[in-house]
């Protein structure tokens, strides 16, 4: 029996149903699953509804992402340490692994992480064991759920990333395919973004013009998912009625952004770009890879 969480997703994405199907069957095991895809196409939300599903529903779902800081903080955040395993472990320190003992551990943003740290990453992988930095090996008890670029099998042929550790992920795996490729699910979408929002906002009976769903048709939502949230959402505060006619991207009506709001879209721009690569998008943006980490957690930006 699918989770409500998943059985949502499957319902307000048609397209997706036969895509997921022999994911959703596994869902129920230990399996790792992998998850390809543009950045805003999904993939936090199918991880999400996929744990739901899973033996592990009510244990924790923890995420981690293991592109961000250097090796050594990498394996800290990862592993956690002991007291005075470095200068300034003034106490022990769960990593994530420890913290999602019993449920999901997802990694996201692997296409990104360093060679060095994806051979610590790979016998975690393969064999359940680790070692907290300063510690005594321990067993984990998770279920790995890793989030990858959709060009993840490009970059294990060039060597930037490990064919060991790929196999090692990929035993099941979904290319989620980007929004622009998915117009039969368009109308649906929105349909049920638009009665979350109405539930959020308490704006009961929101609507969509008929011009609107017609641009919105043939628009090319290059930040997916996340771009057409933000659109509706943003034309649900700035419409005082419950039918909203949002012009196109460009059209540049209704309310002025705030600085923020700006910030968050061009941030979303510049990830969609670059394919979701944080060091091209940080570089587009000319900010440090810090800096955008920084502001994607401000901005809840997976």
């Amino acid at each position: 029996m699918l989770a409500a969480a998943l059985d949502e997703l499957l319902t307000t994405s048609p397209s997706l149903a036969g895509l997921l199907q022999g994911v959703v069957r596994g869902a129920a095991t230990d399996a790792p699953i992998l998850i390809l895809g543009e950045p805003g196409s999904g993939r936090s939300t199918l991880v999400r509804a996929l744990h739901s599903a899973s033996a592990r529903a009510a244990g924790p779902l923890v995420e981690v992402d293991v592109a961000v800081g250097p090796p050594a903080l990498f394996e800290s955040e990862l592993f956690g340490h002991r007291a005075g395993a470095f200068t300034g472990a003034l106490t022990d320190r769960a990593g994530r692994v420890e913290r999602a003992a019993g449920g999901t551990l997802v990694l996201d943003h692997v296409e990104e992480m360093p060679l060095v740290a994806q051979a610590k990453l790979l016998r975690l992988v393969a064999e359940a064991r680790y070692a907290p930095v300063g510690g005594d090996e321990m067993q984990a008890d998770v279920r790995f759920m890793a989030i990858a670029a959709a060009d993840l099998e490009r970059r294990v042929e060039s060597g930037a990333f490990r064919e060991d550790l790929f196999y090692r992920l990929e035993v099941l795996t979904v290319h989620l395919p980007p929004l622009r490729r998915r117009r039969d699910d368009l109308d649906t979408l929105i349909d049920a973004l638009l009665a979350d929002l109405g539930q959020r906002f308490q704006r009961p009976g929101l609507e969509l013009s008929a011009a609107a769903r017609e641009w919105m048709a043939h628009y090319p939502w290059p930040g997916n998912l996340r771009e057409l949230r933000n659109l509706l959402e943003r034309a649900v505060l700035s419409h005082a009625t419950t039918r909203l006619d949002p012009p196109p991207p460009s059209g540049g009506a209704g309310r002025p952004r705030t600085l923020a709001e700006v910030e968050r879209q061009e941030i979303e721009r510049a990830l969609a770009w670059a394919r979701g690569h944080q060091g091209r998008a940080a570089r587009l943006l000319g900010i440090s890879r810090k800096t955008l980490w920084q502001k994607r957690r401000r901005y809840g930006l997976p």
